[in-house]
């Protein structure tokens, strides 16, 4: 069973998500069933036929999830303290063609979402910049071309 690295806020993401799923969804899927079967013959019930597709996505999700629990090895950035990028790490960069900055933080694949600046740890930016120091200059292939960036800040928070 391969590990799969997370954070320990991604960890609590994905316990809340499937308590979520466990305590309200799936009541509630439930009862749509019952409902549905309440309508009379089921061969040419649409809600039925509905409930019963939302009750297997539902089962779905809900395997996916503990799976992902059950794999899960949890890394707290705080506890870590180097001077070269790991997993956990938050990093400043500029892009040297354009002086832009950037901050992202490096988290597992599951939590990743490049809004709230969190790049996952497959992401190729992530993995060009694994084992850098600050000062660094990083070269990352974008859908954009060949990108270079420098290395201003490691955290780990």
């Amino acid at each position: 069973m391969t590990k799969v690295p997370m954070t320990p806020e991604g960890h609590k993401k994905l316990m809340g998500r499937l308590k979520h799923l466990k305590s309200v969804e799936r009541p509630k899927n439930i009862q749509a069933i019952e409902t549905a079967r309440g309508h009379g013959d089921l061969s040419e019930n649409a809600d039925y036929d509905a409930a019963k597709e939302a009750q297997a996505h539902l089962s779905r999700e809900i395997a996916e999830i503990e799976d992902k629990l059950a794999r899960a090895h949890v890394i707290d950035p705080s506890t870590l303290n180097h001077t070269k990028i790991t997993f956990g790490a938050t990093v400043v960069l500029e892009e040297i063609e354009n002086s832009a900055k950037m901050t992202y933080q490096i988290v597992g694949v599951f939590e990743s979402d490049i809004k709230l600046g969190k790049i996952s740890i497959e992401s190729p930016i992530a993995k060009a910049l694994i084992g850098k120091e600050e000062g660094d200059v990083v070269q990352v292939h974008t859908p954009k071309g060949l990108k270079e960036f420098e290395i201003l800040a490691i955290q780990y928070k």
